[in-house]
């Protein structure tokens, strides 16, 4: 008898499915959290005899187990159990010094690995199960999902295929993609209905992503500039758009309350949130983690901000004040403030409320980025623009100190306003 015991998420799952095609109703497969796991082997030991089942094998995949589990497995391994851990997490790659450990990151081929994509591979190598197209497209597709490559390949189907393990049961889940994989052997798809459920999600989703963009906050959290965002659902979307959104953040942190967990998500390639997860218990990939929220987290990222205002949004139908003009882009920040930040002599400068800060960038973006991690700004709108720039023409005409680039024809700017 073999005996699957997964994490229940999509690539978790997604174990699940491939073996229950390539074993049938000879595999008994539990679907666990991150910290269930730990009780699952445990009693998973402490039945099974290895002398009155030899031939049982236990596979342990996308999860790996507790220090104390895992010398339990090893000895149990040692007296002649049967286990195989297939993971992809770097969390894991200790388990590589066992015999029955095999945790990569990559494949051979260079793509970043996912659990699913793994155990396909493994079970194809033994002889457990054949290769068709209907079951490398939908590896495929949980793959690209979990290390977020769907976005950088466009390929929405991987997002699609996540949406659909949320909207039905796990156990509906795995039965339809089971059934699909086992019959249809030309490629994966979505049947009818899964597609109009699937353009209905996708218009809910939009709505949630924009309400949850305006209670964004930021903040500092150690060394990182973090934005913080409370939610329930639909984390990896909220995470892509307000990642992409406010590319001067760090990482974006998304709490669950009533779960008590917190999401982490990236953008960027310098920052790697699976060590930020490890330093509160978690753990993940370099641009997707999670961890418990305990009492630190809960200080760290609920309780020191929680009367922070939200990030404000910048204006997004200006004519005059347009990012990167040379001449000048103003920017307010909270209390009234206001920044200008302009090009001169090669480089840009920053002015706050007149005054040259002393700082200069070599681009308006790493001007902006400094602004709005540090300042919190965010860009004005052309009303508040026009009326900075006639406040300084009326000082410049009664020579008051000059507020303006002095390259700047301030007289034929007026017109064009």
């Amino acid at each position: 008898m073999y005996h699957l015991y997964s994490h229940n998420d999509l690539d978790g799952v997604g174990c699940g499915i491939i073996a229950k095609c390539a074993f049938g109703e000879g595999i008994d497969v539990r679907y666990n959290s991150i910290h269930g796991l730990n009780q699952q082997v445990a009693r998973y030991l402490n039945r099974t005899s290895v002398q009155e089942n030899p031939y049982d094998m236990l596979f342990i995949t996308d999860l790996s187990v507790s220090p104390d589990i895992e010398k339990e497995l090893n000895v149990f391994v040692e007296e002649g159990g049967q286990v195989q851990l297939i993971d992809h997490h770097k969390t894991a790659l200790h388990f590589n010094e066992y015999s029955w450990g095999q945790v990569d990151v990559t494949h051979r081929d260079g793509r970043l690995a996912s659990a699913t994509s793994l155990f396909y591979e493994y079970l194809i190598e033994h002889g457990h199960l054949g290769r068709s197209e209907s079951l490398d497209e939908f590896v495929e597709l949980v793959r690209l999902y979990d290390t977020w490559e769907w976005e950088e390949s466009g390929k929405i189907e991987a997002k699609r295929l996540n949406d659909l393990f949320y909207m039905l049961s796990l156990d509906e889940f795995e039965s339809k993609m089971s059934e699909r994989l086992r019959e249809s052997h030309e490629g994966f798809f979505f049947d009818e209905f899964e597609q109009k459920i699937l353009d209905m999600e996708e218009n809910k989703i939009e709505r949630y992503i924009r309400r949850k963009q305006r209670e964004l906050i930021q903040t500092f959290v150690e060394e990182h500039c973090v934005g913080i965002v409370y939610a329930e659902s639909y984390h990896s979307e909220l995470a892509s758009e307000l990642g992409s959104s406010y590319p001067h953040l760090d990482y974006i942190a998304i709490l669950n309350m009533g779960g008590r967990k917190m999401s982490l998500r990236t953008i960027h390639d310098h920052v790697d949130v699976s060590e930020v997860a490890m330093r509160y218990g978690g753990g993940g990939h370099a641009k997707a983690a999670g961890c418990t929220i305990t009492e630190d987290v809960y200080q760290w990222f609920a309780a020191d901000s929680f009367e922070l205002e939200p990030i404000r949004f910048d204006a997004s139908r200006n004519q005059f004040n347009i990012k990167g003009s040379e001449s000048g882009v103003l920017y307010e920040s909270w209390g009234e403030d206001l920044l200008f930040v302009y090009a001169y002599a090669g480089e840009w400068v920053i002015e706050w409320n007149g005054e040259p800060l002393p700082f200069r960038f070599r681009s308006f973006e790493e001007a902006e980025r400094h602004m709005k991690r540090q300042y919190g700004v965010w860009l004005s709108r052309d009303d508040v623009f026009v009326k900075m720039l006639k406040e300084q023409w009326m000082r410049n005409r009664n020579h008051e100190r000059p507020g303006l680039p002095p390259d700047m024809d301030e007289e034929k700017l007026m017109e064009d306003l």
